[in-house]
């Protein structure tokens, strides 16, 4: 009993959280070279007016090999955000230039750099549904999470 408790302590200590929590409006965000967010959820408080997410990668890997950015849009935009994105090309961070579904997105960065953004929250429907992505091509996919406004 004691060892199947053991390993089922060992087994959470490995697992990605599920979310961050934006304390005093800010939350950190850890990116890496297995294409991977630390987190799959963001919750942030509803009295919060702006939001900073700072956005780590923690690899190795260059922007242009295994690059990774912070996409804020509605849930359901974010596979056309993504797809638009990838055409628009490195040069743009991955993001079609003045995209009315983008509410907020980071610079790509390569492993060992991180860059921050600030945001209005203010005017979102803090009911709506809210998506975080990576638009780096082909990482949207298994680099997206939830975007929450706390009850």
């Amino acid at each position: 009993m004691i060892r199947k408790s053991a390993l089922a302590a060992l087994l959470a200590a490995l697992a990605l959280p599920v979310a961050a929590v934006a304390a005093d409006c800010s939350v950190v965000v850890e990116s890496n070279d297995a294409m991977q967010f630390d987190t799959k959820e963001i919750v942030v408080d509803r009295s919060c007016d702006e939001v900073t997410v700072n956005l780590k990668h923690v690899g190795k890997l260059p922007a242009s090999a295994m690059g990774h950015n912070w996409v804020l849009t509605k849930k359901d935009d974010m596979q056309a955000v993504a797809a638009d994105g990838a055409a628009a090309g490195l040069d743009n961070d991955y993001v079609k230039p003045n995209d009315d579904r983008v509410i907020a997105y980071t610079k790509v960065i390569g492993g060992g750099e991180e860059t921050e953004i600030t945001f209005d929250v203010s005017d979102l429907d803090k009911d709506d549904d809210y998506g975080f992505l990576c638009s780096f091509p082909g990482h949207w996919a298994v680099m997206q999470g939830k975007f929450v406004f706390a009850e």
